[in-house]
């Protein structure tokens, strides 16, 4: 139901026709290519404010962000979990970001066979420079849409991530120990 209700409102309405045998997918109205080419063009966007100025990737920032909101150290996996990204690419951006010593590894004190993550110094004083930067480029990215539709927006992703199950807060996936 809740994914009738999102076509309706968040795409325009279109035509449904059965499908012909000549009938192609126009990309440009296909909603995943176009919610994946934007995620593509927005990363992009952020990625020219952290790589020229402090050298990190998207997976090194990614590790970085998440590692930045958090209030305890928490595993690699958790941080592919959050980031959708793929668990060797975290890998090696953490082996990256340890050896600048942006991040480090400490012991789970519930089970001392697993090792979490957390910023250093370095990391954090790195982070709390650079995310008022990527909130100043995600204002600039979001400016062509008025206050109300900036609202409605954040409404429209937040029901999309509802219907795929995905957690929206860190609130909500430490309660839920989501990841």
């Amino acid at each position: 139901m809740a994914k009738t209700l999102l076509s309706e409102q968040a795409a325009p309405p279109r035509e449904e026709a059965p499908a012909k045998k000549s009938a192609r997918l126009d990309l440009f109205k296909f909603v995943p290519f176009r919610l994946n080419r934007l995620a593509a063009e927005v990363s992009s966007a952020l990625a020219t404010e952290y790589q020229a100025r402090y050298g990190l990737d998207i997976p090194g920032w990614r590790v970085l962000a998440t590692l930045g909101f958090r209030k305890e150290p928490c595993s690699a996996q958790y941080v592919a979990e959050c980031t959708r990204t793929h668990k060797s690419t975290i890998s090696r951006a953490v082996t990256a970001l340890m050896k600048r010593q942006i991040i480090e590894r400490v012991e789970n004190e519930n089970d001392r066979r697993e090792f979490r993550l957390r910023l250093t110094r370095k990391g954090r004083a790195l982070y709390e420079e650079l995310f008022p930067r990527l909130l100043q480029r995600e204002q600039e990215i979001l400016a062509g849409l008025s206050a109300q539709e900036r609202r409605d927006f954040a409404m429209l992703l937040g029901k999309l991530e509802a219907s795929l199950g995905l957690v929206q807060t860190s609130e909500e996936a430490d309660a839920k120990d989501a990841y």
